[in-house]
Formats: C-alpha cells, sequence, structure tokens
C-alpha cells in the first residue's frame, strides 16, 4: 500500500533511502535546507556532492520548505546529523501542531547528543509530543549509501517498543535486495548505531599506521565488548550486539572506506590533524562527538572503556596514537569474558 513520506535530510543515506521509498512506490518527499541541493535533485536528479554517478527517480520530489515537504505525509523518516535532530524536530512539531497530523516518525541517525547524552529517539520524543506522531521507530544496520545505490544485498533492522510500528517499517523498506528484520530494543539497537563510529574512526588509524587485519579484528572485537558493556548499563539486551546493529554495522563501518568515520581515523592515522580531516571531509563525521560522549558517559556509568577512552584522548588531549596503542596493549593482563 504506497504512502506519503517526508524524509528529512538530503546527505548520501536519507537520499538514498528517499530513492528506495520511491522505487517500492511510495510518494517520497525529501527536504533539504539546501536549495541548490534541492534545485540539483528536482532537476538533474543527482546528488553529487554526497553519491556520484547515480540518477534519482524522476518522482522524487525535494523541498527546501520544511512544511511543504511535510504536508500530507503519514510517515516522517529523519536522517539528519545528531546535532540537527533537536532543531529540526522541534521544526516539525511546529509544523504537525498546525495541521493537526499523527504520523509514524522512524529514524536513521547514529549518534548521541553531546551534553545531554540523549539517543535520538528519546530527542524526537521529548521534542514531540506523542498527541502528534503515532510511533517512534529506530532503522539501524551495517548498511552503506553507495551500496543500497547500486542495489547490492543489504540487511537491516527496525527497532521499536511498539511491534506494529516496526513491522510498518519493515513493510515501507522490504524488497528484493533490500530486507528488514524487527527489533524491540531500541536502546541496544541507537547505543550500537552511535558506537560503531568510535570503533570505525579506530580500524581506520589502524590502517592509515600501516597494521594489518589482527589489529583491526582485535579491536573490533574488543571495541564490541565495549559497546554491549555500556548498552548493558542502560539494560540493553545482549543479543542485540551479536546481530545486524552491532556486529553487523561494526564489521561494515570499520572495514571500509566508504565509511567516513574509516576514512578519518585513516587519515588521522597518517599524520593529519583533526581540524584537517573535518576541513577535507565535507561531511559529518558523528564518531568524533560520539566519542566525547561515550567517553563521559563511561566515566558517569562506571563502565571500562579503555578503547573508547584512548581514542577520546588522541582526538581530544592530542596523545599521540602509537603510544596510546601501545599504553592499550600493555594494560595489566586480564580474562576474556
Amino acid at each position: 500500500m504506497s504512502e506519503k513520506i517526508a524524509v528529512l535530510g538530503a546527505g548520501s543515506w536519507g537520499s538514498i533511502l528517499a530513492n528506495l521509498l520511491d522505487e517500492n512506490g511510495n510518494q517520497v518527499s525529501l527536504w533539504s535546507y539546501n536549495p541548490k541541493q534541492v534545485e540539483e535533485l528536482n532537476t538533474k536528479h543527482t546528488n553529487t556532492h554526497y553519491i556520484k554517478d547515480f540518477t534519482y527517480s524522476e518522482t522524487l520530489i525535494a523541498y527546501a520548505d520544511l512544511k511543504e515537504a511535510l504536508t500530507d505525509a503519514t510517515t516522517i523518516l529523519f536522517v539528519v546529523p545528531t546535532k540537527a535532530v533537536r532543531s529540526v524536530a522541534g521544526q516539525v512539531k511546529a509544523v504537525l501542531a498546525e495541521t493537526h497530523a499523527k504520523p509514524a516518525l522512524i529514524h536513521a541517525s547514529k549518534g548521541i547528543e553531546q551534553d545531554t547524552y540523549k539517543r535520538v529517539s528519546e530527542i524526537l520524543a521529548e521534542e514531540i509530543p506523542a498527541e502528534n506522531r503515532s510511533s517512534i521507530t529506530v532503522l539501524s544496520g551495517p548498511s552503506h549509501a553507495e551500496d543500497v545505490a547500486k542495489r547490492d544485498i543489504t540487511l537491516i533492522t527496525a527497532a521499536s517498543t511498539d511491534l506494529d510500528a516496526a513491522k510498518h517499517v519493515q513493510n515501507l523498506f522490504m524488497n528484493h535486495y533490500f530486507r528488514v528484520y524487527t527489533n524491540s530494543d531500541v536502546i541496544g539497537v541507537e547505543i550500537a548505531a552511535a558506537l560503531k563510529n568510535i570503533i570505525a574512526l579506530g580500524t581506520g588509524a589502524l590502517h592509515g599506521l600501516g597494521y594489518g587485519d589482527n589489529a583491526k579484528a582485535a579491536l573490533m572485537t574488543r571495541g564490541l565488548a565495549e559497546v554491549s558493556r555500556l548498552g548493558g548499563s542502560f539494560g540493553a539486551n545482549p543479543q542485540t550486539f551479536m546481530g545486524l546493529a552491532g556486529v553487523g554495522d561494526i564489521i561494515v563501518t570499520g572495514t571500509s572506506s566508504n565509511s567516513r568515520n574509516w576514512r578519518a581515523g585513516d587519515q588521522l592515522g597518517k599524520g593529519k590533524s583533526l581540524d584537517e580531516v573535518i576541513k577535507n571531509m565535507g561531511m559529518v563525521i558523528e564518531g568524533v562527538a560520539t566519542t566525547k560522549a561515550a567517553y563521559e558517559l563511561a566515566k558517569q556509568r562506571g563502565v571500562d572503556m579503555p578503547i573508547t577512552e584512548a581514542i577520546y584522548q588522541v582526538l581530544y588531549e592530542g596523545k599521540e596514537i602509537r603510544q596510546a596503542i601501545s599504553d592499550l596493549m600493555q594494560r595489566e593482563g586480564r580474562s576474556e569474558f
């Protein structure tokens, strides 16, 4: 059954998800704050800053006006950087209050808000009251936009405390190359989604330094243990971290140059400063801000996260990367579990 869906955020992931929803027979409006990007999408059906050599559906319409994009939408998909979620959600609330609409909300943003340490679903729940939404669902898992653009096989998770809402999202996105599983563990899925970017920074740095597969596998495995520990302190289901949103996303983000967090780590490993890396990337590197939030959360909750702490020291305290690695390797021996 076709729906009117508003996708907020026209970066690589947002625009490709919008195109997929359009392919699946829905009426999709794609919102961007950038009028030039909107013009390119509507006239050339390209989004070259984010996805090169890809032509979007001609029936996918982009808007620079948020209210226009939201008109008659029964579902709203947020795919904006975490730092922008609260602001955009506040604008959406104003429109929904005016139109008396009550759409289903989905988000595919991966991060933790600075200072408040809120997960994205918590921000949405705070900014958009229950009378202006029917549900909130998280969409996450091992998924590069570039691969989905090529219709490569992709499996991800839709997580909601409302199973019917998760099934609704599953039905919206499923097709012959994009498969969605449902999950009720919103906490675990969101924490895994955010913290895997920290691990990707680390594996990218190892690559930049010239380390091999053994080192990267070690970091991903022990990094996953840290993510699981922090998630467990919030009551997340341990199985979630063994699933698509956990180990699956760490594999795809921690091993591929399609990951901007991996690319950022790679540049750091090659000796570039954080400021240089951020300037060169031209896109938000979620893992940088998430490292700070996770480090502070771990301290607050008494959770042991030595890899996260080491990456924090490199990013925010100027510690030399090789010294950080050496200090990790020379920690006192302990049991794996």
